[in-house]
């Protein structure tokens, strides 16, 4: 069953209801645009598609295209009674299917089985170890990424600890009333999140009750951001590392007094890991190289895709495709091999962009790379070779974008250029693209 639903309760309950047919479930985010969602929808074919009301015209569309669909109710009403045959799931049962966007933008789905999820759901508690009974999480980081869903909801949900479920945290004024009115003491979030409450706070926004910890990952943490979250909110930051593909925790800092500001934290029980260059040589005691790791939470492969799946996995490893060290036994994120831009913990795929970009008439190549930004980590900037004799505006490029694009994926910045750095294999040089100011 495929949910296009914000963060609610019937995404976990929809969960364990399909788990119980013997089924499984992909939340799929329904503003990631028609075609892109037609595309993940005919790589995974649901028997059904579970949208929430008011989305009247993507049902149409959807329908359109001869996929099923259910506008979601709300928990409140009972559903008519009904009998079905139970299944109890056996660990290597598939679960979920997270859909993203492979770095050539053409959709890429990860499986996970409940052997997955329910490792990486207890590994995340215990390495956590601040955790206790009564403690309320927050739930709103979205719930079609791994790291929303797992962490902030099916862990709880697994060690019986409450949640509080928000669809958006967008006005962040209201988002901070909702957690010190629900008394959410531990608060699962995205570096852009923690910047948007420190500016609430500075508003006058309620402060939460009894705040113990936070806990951020799905994009690097700015040393800065940290210190301005201390002195707002009287603790500092717990950071982690994960990747769908993983479940998605990698690796974690354990708590306050054991982290190690500017790491991701040690790689969590149950990994078998190794640092290899790119000649595919094993480099692990240099301390240096391409992460490759091996564990009860990393998916056998991508969905019925053997040819990106034999890029990526090899004899039960999985290639992260970054770049890291190990600092005294804490794994430090170096650069990214691949090139994918996060935005506020959403990726963005230059591929991605740049192919709707060269279809305007008057770009003859577009290249997009990741800039630095104060509050998302890094936003998307597209520089641009005209064709001869065209004329076009910077704005009128942007507005391009946007008719095609999620926003969060549209090029905050535009540049013309003449000709691009190229390699001498004739590959455009992207970190020297980077390195422009």
């Amino acid at each position: 069953i495929a949910v296009l639903l914000p963060n609610s309760p019937l995404v976990l309950a929809l969960s364990l209801a399909a788990w119980k047919l013997g089924g499984a479930i992909s939340p799929l985010n329904a503003k990631s645009g028609l075609p892109s969602l037609i595309g993940t929808l005919q790589l995974i074919e649901p028997c059904a598609v579970v949208v929430a009301p008011g989305l009247e015209e993507l049902k149409t569309a959807l329908e359109e295209k001869g996929v099923p669909v259910v506008v979601a109710g709300s928990l409140s009403t009972p559903l008519p009674a009904f009998t079905v045959r139970e299944t109890a799931p056996e660990d290597d049962s598939l679960a979920v299917i997270f859909a993203t966007s492979g770095t050539t933008g053409l959709p890429k789905a990860v499986p996970l089985t409940h052997g997955n999820l329910l490792d990486n759901s207890l590994v995340m508690y215990e390495s956590l170890n601040l955790l206790e009974p009564g403690d309320i999480l927050l739930n709103v980081l979205p719930n079609f990424h791994s790291f929303g869903y797992t962490v902030a909801g099916l862990m709880p949900l697994v060690k019986k600890l409450r949640q509080t479920i928000l669809a958006s945290f967008l006005p962040p004024l209201e988002a901070m009333k909702t957690i010190h009115d629900s008394g959410t003491n531990v608060i699962v979030a995205v570096p852009t999140m923690l910047y948007f409450m420190t500016v609430a706070a500075g508003k006058g926004a309620p402060m939460p009750v009894n705040l113990k910890m936070i806990v951020t990952g799905g994009d690097r943490l700015n040393v800065q951001l940290d210190e301005k979250v201390k002195g707002v909110f009287g603790i500092g930051i717990i950071e982690g590392y994960g990747l769908t593909e993983c479940s998605p925790v990698v690796a974690v800092n354990r708590n306050y007094k054991e982290r190690r500001l500017g790491t991701v934290g040690p790689i969590v029980r149950g990994y078998e890991w190794k640092f290899l260059n790119d000649r595919n040589e094993d480099v692990t005691e240099s301390g240096e190289g391409v992460l490759w790791v091996k564990g009860p939470s990393v998916t056998s492969g991508y969905f019925r895709d053997p040819v990106m799946t034999d890029e990526r996995f090899a004899g039960g490893w999985f290639n992260t495709g970054d770049y890291v060290r190990m600092d005294d036994g804490c794994l430090r994120i170096l650069d990214r091999v691949t090139d994918i831009i996060i935005v506020g913990g959403f990726n963005v795929y230059p591929q991605e962009v740049e192919a709707i970009m060269n279809s305007h008439p008057a770009i003859s190549e577009a290249v997009v790379v990741g800039m630095p930004h104060p509050v998302n980590g890094e936003v998307p900037k597209a520089f641009v070779r005209l064709h001869e004799g065209a004329r076009v505006t910077p704005r009128e490029i942007i507005d391009f974008c946007k008719k095609h694009l999620a926003h969060f994926k549209v090029p905050r910045s535009i540049e013309f250029i003449e000709a691009f750095p190229l390699s001498s294999t004739g590959k455009v040089l992207r970190r020297m693209l980077r390195q422009q100011k």
